[in-house]
């Protein structure tokens, strides 16, 4: 699992599980585009899942073969809240 966020984390996020990732450069918008450029770059985007509600990012990674997920059943997978 790989998180994407639009800049470094301020500490350092151990894991063993996910994957922390950032976009290049901070800015509006810039976690979606690393996430579209992951995909672009993947010789099998068909077997990557994103995990958005942001109608714009799913338009694109799903023209690029991903799949999508929605936000808050994600969250509801990590994080139950009963």
């Amino acid at each position: 699992m790989t998180v994407v966020l639009e800049r470094p984390p301020s500490t350092t996020i151990p894991s063993s599980v996910v994957e922390v990732a950032y976009a290049p450069k901070a800015a509006a918008n810039s976690a979606d585009d690393e996430i579209v450029r992951m995909i672009s770059a993947d010789a099998q985007p068909h077997e990557i899942q994103v995990a958005t509600s942001d109608k714009d990012l799913v338009n694109r990674v799903t023209s690029l073969g991903a799949s999508v997920y929605p936000a808050a059943g994600f969250r509801d997978l990590i994080d139950p809240r009963g």
